[in-house]
């Protein structure tokens, strides 16, 4: 299992994350199906290195009108994948 670290994410008009990204890795950018399915069969991990937080692991979360992407909560709003930049 690869550990991939995200740097910015896709959002469409609502703010819903739609993609994955970080410039320049091979991988990058990674459609929101794409994370689902690898995070889910145990491929890939990606997690989010925040310059003053603890590093934040990315999990796929069953909502109300699908699956999404998001990361763990904690006492920070900062560990949020909309304050990411966009890409």
């Amino acid at each position: 299992m690869a550990k991939r670290y995200v740097r910015a994410t896709g959002k469409n008009s609502q703010g819903d994350i739609t993609r994955l990204c970080n410039s320049g890795e091979y991988w990058s950018p990674r459609s929101k199906a794409d994370a689902i399915s690898d995070i889910e069969s145990g491929l890939h991990e990606y997690w989010v290195n925040w310059t003053h937080y603890p590093e934040t692991k990315i999990r796929v979360v069953n909502g109300p009108t699908g699956k999404y992407l998001r990361t763990d909560r904690d006492t920070t709003s900062k560990n949020n994948l909309d304050d990411l930049p966009d890409c």
